[in-house]
C-alpha cells in the first residue's frame, strides 16, 4: 500500500503522468473530479468548491466557515481514501497533508516556464499572452493555497521525496521513474506504520469535523488528536456547555466508521 501525492505545474504534464502511472500500477486517482463528487456528498455545491479548490482564498472568504468546512472535508476525504488503500492523489496539499506519514511519497512534476506556456497554447487552443496568464495565474493560485491552507512552500524541493522536470522526459518516462522509485523508497516496515498513522489521523479528522462543521460549536483554536484509538481535545471555550457538547461529540463521531 502506498499514497502518491502530485504536485504538478500547469503544462508540465501532472495529469497526464498520473494516468501513465495509473496504467502501469493499477492504483486510484483522486482528481478533480473525484474530490467534487465526495465533497458534494458533504452538502459542498459547485460554486463553494470553485471558489477554494487549489485557490488562494480572498480576505472574506478566509473568515468564514465555508472556507473552513472545506479544508476539513478535503482532509477527511483524503484519509479516509488513504485508509481505503493505495491512491495517487492530484494537488489539493496532499505532500502536507500527508507528510507524517511514512509509506506517502511526495512528487513534483515541473517544466521550464516558455515550454509550459507552449503547451498550455496548445492544451487550450488560444494564444501566447492568454497561455502565459493562465500558467501565471495557476502558480499564483496553487501557492497561495497550499501556503494560506498548510502552510507550506508550493515550490519547495524539500517539501517533496521526488522532483521530476519534463522538459526532455515524456508522461510514460516521469510514470516510470516515479514506479521505479516507490519499489525502493517503501518497505513493509512503513506500511505497517502508515496503517497506524492513517488510522489516528482518520480519527482526529472526523473528530474534529465532527465537532466544527457538523455540530457546528464554536471551537476556532480546537486541536484533535489520536493514539491508537484513544482521542485528546485541546483548546478554549466560553462556556462550559460548549466544552461538554465537543466531548459528546468525539465518541459519536468515532462510533460513525466502527472506530471507537
Amino acid at each position: 500500500m502506498a499514497i502518491i501525492s502530485i504536485s504538478r505545474e500547469l503544462g508540465a504534464r501532472g495529469e497526464e503522468t498520473a494516468g501513465e502511472l495509473r496504467s502501469l500500477t493499477g492504483f486510484r486517482i483522486l482528481d478533480r473530479e473525484y474530490f467534487e463528487k465526495r465533497l458534494a456528498e458533504h452538502g459542498l455545491g459547485p460554486d463553494e468548491q470553485l471558489r477554494y479548490d487549489e485557490k488562494k482564498p480572498g480576505f472574506w472568504s478566509a473568515l468564514s466557515d465555508n472556507w473552513s468546512d472545506y479544508l476539513h472535508y478535503l482532509r477527511l476525504t483524503m484519509y479516509e481514501e488513504a485508509a481505503a488503500g493505495t491512491c495517487i492523489i492530484m494537488g489539493r496539499g496532499g505532500a502536507a497533508v500527508f507528510r507524517s506519514v511514512p509509506n506517502h511519497l511526495a512528487i513534483r512534476i515541473i517544466s521550464p516556464l516558455g515550454l509550459r506556456v507552449e503547451r498550455t497554447m496548445r492544451q487550450y487552443s488560444c494564444d501566447e499572452r492568454q497561455a502565459r496568464h493562465l500558467v501565471e495565474h495557476s502558480d499564483h493560485d496553487r501557492s497561495g493555497f497550499s501556503r494560506i491552507n498548510f502552510s507550506t512552500d508550493w515550490a519547495d524541493p524539500r517539501l517533496y521525496d521526488l522532483c521530476i522536470n519534463t522538459a526532455k522526459l515524456d508522461a510514460g518516462g516521469a510514470a516510470k521513474m516515479i514506479k521505479d522509485w516507490l519499489a525502493a523508497a517503501i518497505d513493509a516496515g512503513d506500511e505497517a506504520a502508515a496503517a497506524k498513522s492513517l488510522r489516528d489521523l482518520l480519527l482526529s479528522q472526523r473528530v474534529l469535523t465532527e465537532i466544527l462543521c457538523v455540530k457546528k460549536l464554536r471551537l476556532p483554536n480546537l486541536n484533535v488528536s489520536a493514539e491508537d484509538g484513544a482521542i485528546s481535545l485541546d483548546g478554549l471555550a466560553n462556556t462550559k456547555s460548549t466544552v461538554d457538547a465537543a466531548v459528546d461529540a468525539a465518541p459519536e463521531a468515532a462510533a460513525e466508521e466502527d472506530l471507537a
